[in-house]
């Protein structure tokens, strides 16, 4: 299938790299990594990230890149058209179909934690979560499961506010809304996090967070946890759901794929381990254990935002920063989604992303909701329905995907895959990724895949 002739392209290579690193960096950079740093022995986990983000990070984010370029279409076509004068077998269509069905999963539950971050704000500006003066880990929890878990209508509503503000700037098409959006709130994700980070460093006792944070405890590292990271960069990366695919169907064939996806594996690493310097030393600074888990954030942050000077601005800012960094995330996956559906379908870009965006909600965004409330009894795979949704989405289908598109530039694409990646001199390079995908990648994903099923 050929591009459409009408098609957009990105306006320049900086703006495509910056709505990239806003496509990672969300919620994987700005909440999950940093508690699962806080589980997994501090400096030990930032260490093997580093070297997963090399190890299969960089690899398959070219993986996707030229995929998406080779006919710049939509997520799901990309599987499909001619190859070397033969048509592609339409059975290569279920990697495309996997990475819609994890774009769904990933955005059932990722929206509602847009929709707890809101409520953070709101209460946190509105009094009525006060930590204007010190309080402790029994109010955080209290108030968490008063108006995160109790208070579904309350979480619904914003989650629809969050859900409006999506739509708000995906009407305005990939250049007009999601590029211009990525070039204004990503400066901004900047400023805040490097206010954050500088304002926790200076603390009275960060430095034993630092040291916690930056010091690996060799001791920790097995191939379990190395395997188990492997898996998270997939995660921090967007890779498995589309976002690369989609985004670099938009790029010019005369960008350079490799120094962009170099790029966008610096700048997501960056991002994270900013993430942790403004946790860590303020967690270690007010004597709050750092491996409280996913509710890092919303339980043990808050205690010490009200022990800090001006403690509820900074934690403002901060959730604010999360907000920002969601956005910039959902913005690249529904656009999967929306594109996927314009172009099968025909209909009104408009039209595609109510549908998107609507269904999502009614069918993802209210079970998950319901989840944490009225229907916590529900149980899938011994989950609540949120749970349920991350792992489905990040363990089976997000890996399926990315096995699938591995398979489908080493024994599909071949030389067409090369072709995309080579620019100037870099034949040796290309030569190395390719083998590499083709017969290591695929071992890789297939470890990662088995473990999180174990």
């Amino acid at each position: 299938m050929s591009a459409s002739p009408s098609r957009q392209t990105w306006s320049s290579c900086l703006t495509y790299i910056l709505t990239v690193a806003g496509a990672t960096v969300g919620f994987g950079a700005t909440w999950r990594f940093p508690y699962l740093v806080g589980e997994n022995g501090g400096g030990a986990y930032v260490f093997l990230f580093c070297i997963a983000m090399i190890v299969i990070g960089i690899p398959m984010i070219l993986v996707e890149n030229v995929i998406g370029r080779r006919n710049k279409v939509n997520a799901l076509d990309a599987f499909g058209g001619s190859m070397n004068g033969k048509p592609v077998a339409k059975i290569w269509k279920a990697v495309g179909w996997a990475g819609l069905l994890g774009a769904f999963g990933i955005m059932a539950y990722y929206m509602v934690l847009g929709g707890w971050v809101i409520s953070y704000i709101v209460n946190i500006i509105g009094g009525g979560l006060d930590i204007s003066r010190p309080v402790d880990g029994g109010m955080t929890k209290a108030f968490f499961t008063e108006h995160i878990e109790n208070s579904p209508w309350e979480i619904a509503f914003y989650t629809l506010l969050f859900v409006a503000v999506n739509q708000w700037i995906l009407v305005k098409g990939v250049i007009g809304g999601i590029e211009k959006a990525a070039k204004y709130l990503m400066p901004l994700l900047f400023v805040f996090l490097i206010a954050m980070v500088v304002r926790n460093v200076t603390l009275p006792g960060a430095m034993e967070g630092i040291v916690f944070y930056l010091k690996p405890d060799f001791s920790k590292i097995t191939a379990e946890l190395f395997v188990f990271v492997l898996g998270q960069v997939f995660f921090a990366l967007s890779l498995g759901f589309g976002v690369m695919i989609t985004l670099s169907s938009y790029l010019d064939k005369n960008e350079n794929l490799v120094q962009t996806a170099v790029i966008t594996a610096i700048t997501n690493t960056l991002i994270a381990v900013l993430a942790g310097f403004m946790i860590f030393p303020s967690l270690f600074s007010f004597g709050v254990a750092p491996n409280s888990g996913p509710t890092l954030v919303f339980q043990s942050l808050p205690i010490v935002f009200s022990h800090m000077w001006a403690g509820s601005v900074f934690a403002v800012i901060f959730f604010s920063l999360l907000l920002i960094a969601a956005l910039t995330t959902s913005l690249t996956i529904y656009e999967v989604l929306v594109t996927t559906i314009q172009e099968k379908t025909k209909i009104r870009r408009s039209m595609a992303i109510t549908l998107v965006l609507g269904g999502i909600f009614l069918l993802g965004n209210i079970p998950s909701i319901l989840g944490y409330g009225p229907w916590k009894a529900v149980s899938l795979f011994g989950m609540n329905i949120f749970d349920a949704f991350d792992f489905i989405s990040g363990n089976i289908l997000f890996m399926l995907t990315a096995l699938g598109s591995a398979l489908f530039v080493g024994f599909v694409m071949k030389d067409e895959a090369r072709d995309e990646l080579r620019y100037r001199n870099n034949h040796t390079t290309v030569n190395i990724w390719f083998y590499y995908v083709k017969y290591i990648v695929p071992l890789v994903i297939l470890l990662i895949f088995v473990s999180n099923l174990l």
